[in-house]
């Protein structure tokens, strides 16, 4: 099973005519900060990868949800105070990214880790054995 990404972003609602209006050059760099997500898989786990350059482990949240479905999200608030000055203009940085996989049935959910390192977001998602996933399936016993 692949892990699918939830698209929570909707703008069906829009008419074409504003589609076509918000769809320029322009709205692609404001978007620019999406991090990108690389999904890996061999043969002992799945790993998730998200290129978050500058962030910190403090800045990201990992968690499952109710569904069952891995939540990657980000946060990042820059702001700079300096008392002795007098700002003619002050620009603030905000961040905020969020992402939804659903996992595989094979997923060892326990066992899931991440780690930040040079700006690069990286969870483990181990695989259950053979084994395990044997012990899973209950055999029903026909009266």
């Amino acid at each position: 099973m692949i892990m699918t990404p939830v698209r929570r972003n909707n703008q069906e609602w829009l008419p074409s005519i504003f589609s076509d209006f918000f769809d320029n050059d322009w709205m692609v760099k404001a978007n620019a900060s999406t991090p990108a997500v690389n999904v890996i898989e061999n043969e002992t786990e799945y790993k998730v990868e998200v290129a978050a350059p500058g962030m910190t482990k403090e800045d990201f949240n990992v968690h499952l949800d109710e569904d069952n479905q891995l939540v990657i999200s980000m946060e990042k608030k820059d702001e700079t105070k300096d008392e002795n000055n007098k700002y003619l203009r002050r620009e603030f940085s905000y961040s905020k990214f969020q992402q939804s996989l659903v996992l595989p049935d094979d997923v060892e959910k326990e066992k899931i880790s991440a780690a930040v390192n040079h700006g690069v977001l990286t969870i483990e998602l181990p695989k259950k054995s053979k084994e395990e996933k044997a012990q899973e399936c209950k055999v029903i016993e026909i009266q």
